[in-house]
C-alpha cells in the first residue's frame, strides 16, 4: 500500500508595495490635465484695450480732478523733454571736434536721447562749443531766437564760458552768457566728450526739477 502524496500549496500572488499601489490608483482615478491654450498676440491687445486702458484713464482723470492738471502733466513733459534733447548741429572752434566725437561709436551720445538737428526750429538745446567773436554774435542770437520754447544752452569749454585765452582780445565775447542765458557750464580747453555728456546729464537733472 503506497503512502499518501503531500498536497501542493496554492501559489501566492505577488504583493505590490502600498505606495506603488496607491500611486497607481490615484493615477488611474485622476484624468490627465488639459493642455494650456495658446494665447494669440491679438487676444492680449483685446484684453489690454478692454481692461487696462479704461482703468488707466479713470486713474489719470481721478488724479487730475484731485490735484489739478499741472502737477500731473508737468512731470510727464519734463520726463519726455530731458530724454529727447535735440542739440543744434553746429560748431565754432576746437570744442566742435569733441562735440562731434561725442556722437561717434565710442561715446554714442544718442544713448542719452541726444539727436543733433541742423535746423534751429527743430532744436531745444544749443551747445556753444568754441570761441564766440562779436562778428558771429548776432548769428548766434538769431539761431537762439529761432529755437522753440522750452530751450536750453550749454557753454562748452573755457572760450564759451569766459573767453578763454582770448578773453582780453577786442574781438572776443568774454562769455556767451553776455548774449544768451546759460544753464550749464563745462570747463576744459577743450573738454573731452565725457565732460560734454556729463554736462548734458546735469542739464537733464535741471529739466527734471523745473517747476514752471
Amino acid at each position: 500500500m503506497s503512502a499518501p502524496q503531500a498536497q501542493k500549496a496554492p501559489p501566492v500572488p505577488p504583493t505590490v508595495p502600498p505606495t506603488l499601489a496607491s500611486t497607481g490608483a490615484r493615477a488611474a482615478a485622476t484624468p490627465s490635465e488639459p493642455p494650456t491654450p495658446k494665447v494669440e498676440p491679438w487676444e492680449i491687445e483685446v484684453v489690454r484695450a478692454k481692461e487696462f486702458i479704461p482703468r488707466a484713464k479713470e486713474g489719470l482723470w481721478a488724479m487730475i480732478t484731485r490735484d489739478g492738471v499741472a502737477p500731473v502733466i508737468k512731470p510727464v513733459f519734463n520726463w519726455a523733454g530731458r530724454n529727447s534733447l535735440f542739440p543744434l548741429h553746429w560748431g565754432l572752434a576746437c570744442c566742435a571736434i569733441e562735440f562731434a566725437a561725442a556722437f561717434g561709436s565710442r561715446w554714442d551720445g544718442e544713448r542719452f536721447g541726444l539727436v543733433p538737428r541742423s535746423s534751429p526750429r527743430q532744436c531745444d538745446l544749443m551747445i556753444v562749443n568754441g570761441t564766440v567773436t562779436w562778428k558771429v554774435a548776432h548769428k548766434l542770437i538769431t539761431l537762439w531766437e529761432q529755437m522753440p520754447e522750452p530751450k536750453w544752452v550749454i557753454a562748452m569749454g573755457n572760450c564759451a564760458t569766459g573767453g578763454g585765452p582770448f578773453r582780453s582780445a577786442y574781438s572776443v565775447v568774454p562769455g556767451v552768457d553776455k548774449l544768451v542765458p546759460v544753464d550749464v557750464y563745462i570747463a576744459g580747453c577743450p573738454p573731452r566728450p565725457e565732460a560734454m555728456l556729463d554736462g548734458v546729464l546735469r542739464l537733464e537733472r535741471l529739466i527734471q526739477e523745473r517747476k514752471e
